[in-house]
């Protein structure tokens, strides 16, 4: 894949630079100063990524994002800056990752990784219909960084005094917040609050269980387990057609 990096900072561009070639899959790296730079070289080399700046030298990053919102194929774009107020504003211009300086090799692999994915998932597909709802990649905040989690990769949701546990096919995030705020991210097809403290993906429920009191017991593909209170039983049970 071809990188282009975009920032005023030779030092930075030098060593984020450095980390992405390390990556097996990035064949080639350019460098730009400017917007006006960095169109000029997109146009000329169609980049698959692009690592972006917020502030550079009397322009903003945000200018070029908006640019590339315009583009039939727009190359993968990854917020790279000091500063973390702009998290929000940054996906509102589809950007689909935001990394903090100073720059972690493991961090930079993992996002390298994710746009190698989304290219590969991209690449054999033809037409799709678009994603209903507005459903997206959900930006969440944990352990200083900002991390972009696919909804299908999703298995539950728990939620203890406004901490939330994210549970995936990969790893569990935790994050501050409330049950209904990550609820209203995630697509109401797949997702159901089956207790006050728990919303699991309905996608991966292996097993469903008689429990204690008339309640139910979920096994989930990861073999997590999650219960069915009884005030959610009766919804529950409509929602995955039991009797």
């Amino acid at each position: 894949m071809h990188v282009l990096i975009v920032d005023d900072e030779p030092l930075a561009r030098q060593e984020l630079r450095y980390l992405v070639e390390q990556h097996p899959a990035v064949t080639s790296v350019a460098e730009a100063d400017a917007v006006a730079d960095a169109v000029q070289q997109m146009l000329d080399q169609k980049p698959a990524i692009v690592f972006l700046d917020i502030h550079l030298t009397d322009e903003s990053g945000f200018d070029l994002a908006e640019k590339l919102q315009g583009l039939k194929e727009p190359p993968y774009l990854i917020f790279a800056t000091a500063y973390d107020e702009y998290a929000l504003k940054a996906f509102e211009v589809n950007a689909s990752d935001y990394i903090l300086k100073p720059f972690e090799e493991d961090r930079i692999y993992q996002a390298i990784d994710r746009a190698q994915q989304q290219q590969t998932k991209s690449q054999p597909t033809s037409a799709k219909p678009a994603a209903q709802g507005g459903q997206g990649m959900i930006p969440i905040t944990s352990d200083d960084r900002i991390y972009l989690l696919d909804p299908k990769e999703i298995y539950a949701v728990a939620v203890e005094e406004h901490q939330l546990t994210i549970f995936t096919t990969d790893q569990t995030y935790q994050t501050t917040g409330t049950l209904h705020w990550i609820s209203e991210q995630l697509p109401k097809s797949s997702f159901f609050k089956t207790h006050r403290s728990y919303l699991i993906n309905l996608k991966k429920i292996r097993e469903i269980q008689p429990w204690f009191n008339n309640t139910l017991m979920v096994t989930l593909t990861n073999d997590e387990k999650v219960p069915v209170s009884r005030s959610y039983i009766k919804a529950f049970k409509e929602k995955v057609g039991l009797q």
